[in-house]
C-alpha cells in the first residue's frame, strides 16, 4: 500500500482541486444572465425549435460515434504493446500484425461502403 500513496495523494489534489474550483466560480463569479446567455449555442446558428419528446437524430450520427469508439480502442490496444515491444520480440510483433491487419479490414469495409463520408 506504501507505493500507491502518492498516486492516492495526487488524485485527491486533484479532485479537491476540481471541486474548489466548481464551488469557488459559483460562489465569486459574475451573475449576469440574459436570454442569449441561456440559449443553448449551436456553432453560431439559431437555435432550431426541437419536439416536445426531443428531436430525432440521423441515423448517420450514431454510425459515425461507433465508427470512432472502434478506431479509438485500437489506439488503446496499441499503447501498451508499443511500451513492451522489446520485451515480446517476434511473437509481439506477429500478433499485433495481426490485430492491426484486422482493423484495416474493417477500415476498407467501412470506407469502401460509404461508412466514412458525411453527408
Amino acid at each position: 500500500m506504501n507505493i500507491y500513496t502518492p498516486i492516492l495523494v495526487l488524485g485527491a489534489l486533484g479532485a479537491a482541486f476540481a471541486v474548489f474550483s466548481v464551488v469557488m466560480a459559483t460562489l465569486i463569479g459574475p451573475k449576469r444572465y440574459n436570454r442569449a446567455k441561456l440559449e443553448a449555442y449551436e456553432c453560431g446558428i439559431e437555435p432550431t425549435p426541437t419536439p416536445a419528446g426531443g428531436g430525432r437524430f440521423p441515423i448517420k450520427y450514431y454510425l459515425t460515434a461507433m465508427l470512432f469508439i472502434v478506431f479509438d480502442i485500437e489506439i488503446v490496444f496499441l499503447y501498451p504493446w508499443a511500451v513492451t515491444f522489446d520485451a515480446l520480440g517476434l511473437f509481439g510483433l506477429v500478433e499485433m500484425v495481426l490485430f492491426v491487419a484486422t482493423v484495416f479490414v474493417a477500415y476498407a469495409y467501412v470506407w469502401r461502403r460509404g461508412g466514412l463520408e458525411w453527408d
